[in-house]
């Protein structure tokens, strides 16, 4: 058990039962450092934030704390799609060939934008070592992503791309965006900058490293105190270094996850990995969504689509890396298998390595974001999310 933590921030009337689960988290589930925000809508209705954001407990969260958030950062990126496909640049079910000729080699040529974003073009990983330094290079990378060949016929199952989506979605959005940007640059000025979001997918040079938490392995008896959903072939993969599970974790080679609040990670825009930023803005985002507030660059019939209930698809639900069920839709998960989240099958949004989460609730308006710096070890459902979430249904 650990000590009763100081809980700071604000919490709407009706909204105590998140602030209660978010104690517990640090008192029964081993949490250092962390935050946790929901908005409905435009309004902040549960935004706290506690603990430390060192190992050592030395240096305290503060308000504005930010901190990596890995794969979570895959749902800002599938917000910037969405705009483009709103403004008629991008179009979901046309070939990504259409956009970025090169993409057709080695019998990819009919592999729509859908596919990629939805884990379905086989392309989870490079078949050659890449290394994180060279990431930076654009031209060097989009030629490498190319002229990879699928691992599986694109478009009859689906295996979650860990690293490389986001690569294939920055090139893809720096192929058809008028100005050039990249996913990172498109985020800061039509998301980040209008709504005053601490997120940024690739980190400025002028953003110090002063507050954004380091991160903390959990291991040895802490595994047995805090850890019930435990990846065991996953990790067997990653120990003999064999496997897609293995090659799609670890290509490109960016580094141990524990090491990710560096500025050399940091700052490469990796739209599937390296975001960093608060729980807050998690939330900011998907409020917006969820509610419909209009705010977001995004028509609103496609933030319609972006919350479809029905997303069937004949592609099998195991998913060939997480080696469990999982289900896609526009770039967000939705509720599969054991894995639920918000409160009807609209809810959408992305979970992140460690425990970071931010969806969208359009049955209540409501975004949720949570970010923490102790690493856990389940595939999609860390306990401390899921504490969150349940108190969330019981407030609305």
């Amino acid at each position: 058990m650990s000590e009763h933590p100081q809980i700071h921030g604000d919490v709407d009337t009706g909204f105590g039962p998140v602030a209660d689960a978010f104690r517990r988290n640090f008192t029964q589930h081993g949490e250092i450092g962390a935050a946790v925000a929901v908005y409905a809508g435009d309004r902040p209705v549960v935004d706290l934030w506690a603990g430390h954001r060192d190992r050592k407990r030395t240096v305290a969260w503060e308000r504005d704390t930010m901190a990596p958030v890995f794969s979570s950062t895959k749902g800002m990126a599938a917000f910037v799609v969405a705009s483009a496909v709103s403004r008629g640049l991008l179009d979901y079910d046309a070939p990504v060939a259409q956009y970025w000729p090169e993409f057709a080699a080695h019998g990819k040529e009919s592999i729509t934008v859908r596919q990629l974003i939805d884990h379905q073009a086989g392309l989870a990983a490079f078949d050659r070592t890449v290394r994180l330094r060279e990431l930076g290079d654009l031209d060097r990378i989009a030629e490498l992503l190319a002229e990879q060949k699928p691992l599986w016929r694109p478009g009859t199952r689906h295996g979650y791309h860990a690293i490389t989506a986001g690569l294939y979605q920055r090139e893809l959005i720096r192929r058809v965006d008028p100005r050039g940007r990249t996913l990172g640059g498109y985020f800061a000025e039509e998301f980040a900058a209008p709504l005053g979001l601490d997120f940024h997918i690739g980190l400025p040079d002028e953003v110090p490293l002063d507050n954004i938490a380091i991160l903390s392995a959990t291991v040895g008896l802490d595994i047995l105190r805090y850890e019930r959903d435990l990846p065991v072939r996953i990790a067997l993969q990653l120990a003999t270094k064999r496997g897609l599970s293995y090659r799609s974790l670890s290509s490109p080679r960016t580094g141990a996850p524990v090491r990710a609040a560096r500025r050399e990670f940091l700052s490469q825009e990796l739209p599937g990995s390296s975001g960093v930023g608060t729980a807050r803005s998690l939330a900011r985002v998907y409020g917006a969504a969820a509610a419909r507030t209009g705010e977001l660059p995004i028509d609103p019939d496609l933030i319609d689509r972006l919350a479809a209930a029905d997303t069937a698809t004949d592609v099998p639900a195991d998913d060939l890396v997480l080696l469990t069920k999982s289900r896609y839709h526009l770039g967000f998960r939705k509720s599969c298998g054991g894995f639920r989240f918000g409160t009807d099958k609209r809810a959408y949004g992305t979970t992140g390595l460690g425990g970071s989460f931010g969806f969208a609730d359009p049955a209540t308006g409501l975004g949720f974001g949570y970010a923490m710096n102790r690493l856990g070890l389940a595939v999609l459902d860390d306990a401390r999310a899921r504490n969150l979430r349940k108190a969330l249904r019981r407030c609305v």
